[in-house]
């Protein structure tokens, strides 16, 4: 269901993620066919503990797959898509995804740290309790996505395109917002904000909760003011 807000005088309704079209039966992965590797199409696999370890892939296709467990550290992907899966306890770290995109996702439990997400797209993704510190989010867009409960200090969301997006429960200390575009409805609530940069992009964002007072002091600092006892 949606949510609703007030923005500007007028109501602004918050999307959530549409829910991942999972299959029912899912066959598990024969590695000898369904690994990741160039222009590679993947359909309902279920990979369980399944290591993607620094690779370098370009134009993968999956679709409604779960992956639980599986590590893709150090993994290099352009150009690819996920949709329709689920990602439970995955290993992110250091993986450079360049042009990815992540359609109908749920990502819960994992781990990002180090990992740099590039001019692609998140489209209806939810991404609960994961470690994204830091993280690098540069030139994405996001539409109807959430994080939720996530460890985001120095998370960095320069020129990203934000469209319904909503961070609840999630420690942005020191995350980095310079140039990034509120082009929909933008929530942060029960969020930690301490030194935050770039507040100045998130014109017209709602942030309810005791962050609040933490976003504004940054504001505050980019604007050069200083406060004296």
């Amino acid at each position: 269901m949606a949510q609703v807000t007030r923005q500007g005088g007028r109501i602004a309704r918050i999307k959530n993620p549409t829910a991942p079209r999972t299959p029912v039966s899912l066959r598990l992965a024969d590695m000898s066919r369904d690994g990741l590797e160039d222009d590679a199409i993947i359909r309902g696999v279920a990979y369980e503990g399944t290591p993607f370890l620094a690779l370098s892939v370009e134009a993968v296709e999956a679709e409604g797959c779960v992956f639980a467990s599986s590590r893709f550290t150090g993994t290099r992907l352009v150009r690819s898509q996920f949709s329709d899966s689920t990602f439970t306890t995955c290993d992110f770290a250091e993986v450079s995804a360049q042009d990815v995109s992540l359609i109908r996702c749920v990502v819960s439990g994992s781990r990002f740290t180090g990992s740099s997400w590039h001019a692609g797209i998140f489209r209806d993704v939810r991404m609960e309790n994961c470690v994204i510190a830091p993280g690098m989010f540069r030139h994405m867009k996001l539409y109807s996505v959430v994080f939720s409960g996530c460890k985001m200090t120095g998370a960095d969301f320069q020129s990203a395109e934000m469209h319904n997006v909503k961070f609840e429960n999630c420690d942005l200390t020191g995350a980095q917002f310079a140039n990034a575009k509120n082009a929909g409805v933008v929530r942060f609530e029960g969020c930690t904000l301490i030194d935050v940069c770039g507040t100045a992009s998130l014109k017209g964002a709602v942030v309810q909760g005791p962050g609040s007072m933490e976003l504004a002091l940054s504001l505050a600092r980019e604007a050069g003011l200083v406060f004296e006892p």
